[in-house]
């Protein structure tokens, strides 16, 4: 998706040049994997010396959970020289960045044995064991009088997640509650996709730029815009961002998706999960739809969705004291959707009776 992803970062670019903000703050992820592949890593650097270089604005940036700690780190000693504040791997050093009479305490993603082991804390066994020790330390030389921005990685307990979010851990060891936050006047997390993941007054999520799964499908992508003043206080607003190719959910029967009347009215070159409704066999329904919808990803049948709840569901009563016929229709509903007809009971008495006849005659 890297020209999807081109796209959303230039709209991106030419809100920061309306905005004139006086930093942009990425609270983690700038990759999706630890080695990401040449394209991203070149359109990145692109994009990062558009802001940073052309644009003059200071770029705050953590690591995140996808990112490589070690590989962010390189170069980020001189990278300051042009206000590009890049954490990557978590140290003891814990002074702000100082910008404008505001402190920006930058904590990237780290494990807890890492945190453990940093701080020398054998008492740290989970994220919220991490993060409470990490907090504890910037309070002990930070200015309450003075706005500070708290730029992390984190799972806030009861955030609402999606599917294309690897895991910190298992268990719920890997979320941290939000009170932690509290000596902060704002702070800024990444992690979870969307926006609106927590509503909380001082606890924000950016959320992703573009939509990675259909999970995401009803988000709205946005850029967050903070404007605070001296002492902490602050308004919070956002900015749309949108995609040539949106992600969508798209339900109907074959005809109806196929017929010129309603894809006319379509975006048709979305990236699409389509839900057909239809009863019965469709041969090549995929390459039919894609012949009107380019980029349907997924297609799933909504009876078969039903269908599947029944089966997991379905319980035997084959100890209950009914007839062969009585187990069928039964044995029917649990497993299908389709009304169990006169026509279609008349048939499997036919088949039953037969058998047992056939049975008797062995």
């Amino acid at each position: 998706m890297t020209e999807n992803q081109r796209e959303a970062l230039e709209q991106f670019v030419e809100i920061v040049a309306e905005e004139q903000p006086d930093a942009v703050v990425i609270a983690g992820d700038l990759y999706d994997r630890s080695v990401p592949p040449t394209d991203a890593v070149e359109l990145l650097d692109e994009i990062l010396f558009k802001i940073n270089v052309e644009l003059k604005t200071p770029i705050v940036a953590i690591a995140g959970n996808h990112d490589s700690a070690e590989r962010l780190s390189f170069g980020s000693s001189w990278y300051r020289n042009s206000q590009f504040y890049l954490t990557g791997k978590l140290t003891n050093d814990f002074e702000p960045v100082r910008m404008n009479g505001a402190n920006f305490y930058l904590v990237p993603y780290a494990e807890p044995g890492v945190v453990r082991q940093l701080l020398h804390d054998d008492s740290i066994h989970s994220h919220q064991d991490a993060m409470k020790a990490l907090i504890g330390k910037i309070e002990e030389k930070m200015n309450p009088n003075e706005p500070n921005i708290l730029v992390g990685h984190a799972f806030v307990l009861g955030g609402q997640t999606s599917d294309s979010e690897r895991m910190l851990s298992v268990g719920g060891s890997g979320c941290v509650t939000a009170d932690l936050f509290e000596p902060f006047s704002y702070t800024a997390l990444g992690h979870l996709h969307s926006p609106e993941a927590i509503r909380h007054q001082t606890v924000k999520y950016s959320g992703s730029l573009l939509k990675y799964s259909f999970s995401e499908a009803k988000q709205n992508k946005s850029i967050s815009i903070i404007d605070m003043d001296e002492r902490g206080n602050f308004h919070h607003r956002s900015r749309s961002l949108k995609p040539t190719h949106d992600m969508r959910e798209v339900e109907g029967y074959m005809n109806e998706l196929l017929d010129p009347q309603f894809y006319e009215k379509q975006r048709v070159q979305d990236y699409l999960k389509i839900t057909l409704l239809d009863e019965g066999e469709i041969l090549d329904p995929i390459n039919k739809l894609r012949q009107v919808y380019p980029n349907v990803l997924h297609l799933e049948r909504k009876i078969e969705l039903t269908d599947q709840k029944k089966i997991q569901s379905f319980n035997s009563i084959k100890s209950e004291k009914k007839t062969e016929i009585e187990l069928f229709e039964q044995f029917y509903s649990d497993m299908t959707t389709s009304e169990f007809s006169e026509e279609k009971k008349s048939v499997m008495i036919d088949i039953i009776e037969n058998a047992l006849r056939g049975e008797v005659a062995r």
